[in-house]
């Protein structure tokens, strides 16, 4: 039996990356998986290597967009009982030289579209009675500053206290709320960064990993796996650090 038979899952982000590998895991674990995401051609062509995925158009920023897709899933499926809230997007800026329009594109897809994913599941859910998990995706930048990073650190120090806020105030439906906080993980979003392009700065970093290693799309999706399913039943309102031992 998959940790996740019977049960309903919407990933945003999930045309690749770490949403993609989500989306592979949830399906090998049982579950039905709607991935969403902008990028429609290469959604498409994950959804369509993952048996028993589907794909959506989803602008995590428009919530007019949001409450289509929800209604479609529970339509489609009879039921939503997972969202991952895993889209987001970086900007290595310092805060004087970040615009207004740069700051408003962190916000909007990191923050708002977190917020507008919360509720819109919530809206659905709270008065079917059923519960649920929402796992939403910050980051160690949601634990402490990161130089260069100001947009990103100040949307994902959000997300950690939107995660909190919610989990109090849907506990009582069922509804759980964490969040995961990746440390240094390879992804297609991550790989332009000096961590990856520059082996002097790459060594230093594997220096600070107590691991010894950056992680991986399977690392976070392990996470994401035991806090979608039952076997986290008890945990909610918190935030789980998978970093390899940089933030103990």
């Amino acid at each position: 039996m998959g940790r996740l038979d019977g049960k309903v899952a919407l990933i945003t982000g999930g045309a690749r990356g770490q949403g993609a590998e989500e989306g592979r895991l949830f399906a090998a674990e049982g579950a039905a998986v709607v991935l969403t995401d902008v990028l429609d051609a290469e959604g498409e062509r994950t959804a369509a290597g993952i048996e028993g995925a589907s794909y959506l158009h989803l602008d995590v920023r428009s919530e007019a967009e949001w409450e289509a897709v929800v209604a479609d899933v529970i339509a489609g499926h009879g039921q939503l009982d997972v969202l991952v809230n895993n889209a987001g997007i970086d900007l290595v800026r310092r805060i004087e030289a970040t615009s207004l329009e740069e700051w408003d594109l962190v916000v909007g897809v990191n923050q708002t579209g977190v917020f507008l994913g919360m509720r819109t599941f919530a809206r659905a859910l709270v008065p079917r009675g059923r519960g649920g998990s929402i796992v939403n995706i910050s980051s160690v930048a949601g634990l402490e500053g990161v130089f260069g990073h100001g947009a990103y650190t100040g949307t994902k120090f959000a997300v950690r206290g939107l995660t909190k806020v919610a989990a109090k105030e849907w506990g009582k439906h069922g509804i759980r709320v964490n969040s995961v906080h990746p440390g240094i993980i390879e992804t297609p979003m991550t790989t332009g960064l000096r961590t990856f392009t520059d082996p002097e700065t790459h060594a230093r970093v594997l220096r600070s990993v107590p691991l010894g290693r950056v992680g991986t799309a399977t690392d976070i999706a392990n996470m994401v796996l035991f806090l979608a399913s039952d076997e986290s039943s008890y945990c909610t309102g918190q935030e789980f650090t998978v970093d390899g031992g940089v933030h103990p």
